[in-house]
């Protein structure tokens, strides 16, 4: 198990395995967020703490739900449809974490992919 916090603990995840690479999206918010996503099944994660402790905010199409920490604010994990055709795919959805979020856990050693969601959404 590969386990997350926010900053203050508040909000705390853990998912089955590591990434084997991580997105790092060109869109507004994500880098405002300054993320590296790591996708997963939505079976894959497991949310530790209670839901009522995570924040969430739904921006222009309101499909993806972009979670955070009420208390410190960090970005911590996103539900989102499967994007992997270019097209929402509701059928697949994924849970994408902050993979900086990672408890001890070397993010500089998994490659990292960029996606230009600046000019595709």
């Amino acid at each position: 198990m590969l386990k997350g916090s926010c900053h203050c603990g508040g909000t705390k995840f853990e998912v089955a395995e590591a990434p084997k690479m991580v997105i790092r999206c060109t869109c507004s918010i994500c880098s405002k967020r300054g993320a590296l996503w790591a996708y997963y099944e939505v079976k894959s994660f497991k949310l530790l703490t209670s839901p009522e402790n995570v924040a969430s905010y739904r921006w222009h199409t309101k499909t993806i739900s972009h979670n955070f920490c009420p208390v410190c604010g960090c970005g911590t994990f996103t539900e989102t449809p499967d994007w992997s055709t270019g097209e929402a795919n509701f059928d697949n959805p994924q849970i994408a974490i902050n993979a900086r979020l990672f408890d001890d856990f070397n993010l500089d050693a998994v490659p990292v992919e960029v996606i230009d969601g600046k000019n595709q959404w």
